[in-house]
């Protein structure tokens, strides 16, 4: 969406928050050497989440369970944590909530990211959305990135289905684009997944496409809760063809 707009020539600037932290708690500050890189790279860049706002007093990427600071090496995921006047006392009247969102005195986000060398942080995923495949951790996120780029795709999200083999499998809900024949689905969900195998690893490829429209909330965010149940009613994946 980013790159899209910068063809148009629309300037975007990529906030991030929660409800929780009193509007956005970063924002992702253009670099002026970002300029002359191509637009893709460009709006890859932009797409990360980057550095504290000034109000708030603390934001920091950290292993929930040692609570130390993962290293700015782009690849080590942790867990986004603030703390500050910007953040929420808690929830009302739900003390085993404010427990574990306060644990250690840092709020924690649910919200999965790395750290990069600049300091600029970048989310790879909720951690209630992670798939764990035959034992690996799969992002949901990096899935639904690719799939946006597929031409014929609008919407995509991403989330685990029981499977007998490998415990989950990735299980992608797709929205074609209106001018989309999807007269062919099973032809289309070849060309998905051959798509997908030429920009991923093997083992992030979808096993399960379903098209259709996507349950959204009143604010247009789309309601994984509702896709979890319907893949969980799907049934474990017995044997893939793709």
């Amino acid at each position: 969406m980013i790159a899209e707009m910068s063809e148009k020539g629309f300037r975007v600037t990529h906030t991030y928050g929660l409800s929780e932290t009193y509007g956005p708690s970063t924002i992702c500050a253009r670099k002026p050497e970002w300029e002359s890189l191509p637009i893709e790279k460009q709006a890859r860049l932009s797409a990360r989440q980057g550095v504290r706002y000034i109000a708030l007093e603390g934001l920091e990427v950290m292993n929930p369970k040692t609570m130390e600071p993962v290293p700015a090496d782009g690849g080590t995921v942790g867990e986004i944590m603030m703390r500050g006047n910007a953040v929420m006392k808690g929830y009302l009247k739900n003390p085993r909530a404010n427990k574990e969102a306060f644990a250690n005195g840092w709020f924690h986000s649910g919200d999965l990211a790395v750290k990069h060398k600049d300091g600029y942080i970048e989310i790879k995923d909720r951690s209630k959305d992670i798939i764990i495949s035959g034992g690996e951790n799969i992002s949901s996120v990096e899935i639904e990135h690719v799939l946006f780029s597929h031409p014929a795709i609008l919407e995509a999200a991403v989330v685990a289905r029981p499977d007998e083999k490998w415990g989950e499998s990735p299980c992608a809900f797709v929205t074609l684009k209106g001018d989309v024949d999807g007269g062919n689905e099973q032809r289309l969900v070849e060309d998905i997944v051959k798509f997908c195998r030429s920009h991923m690893p093997a083992y992030w490829v979808p096993k399960s496409v379903v098209f259709g429209p996507l349950p959204k909330t009143a604010t247009g965010k789309t309601q994984k809760p509702l896709l979890r149940a319907k893949a969980k009613e799907m049934g474990p994946l017995r044997k893939s063809k793709l």
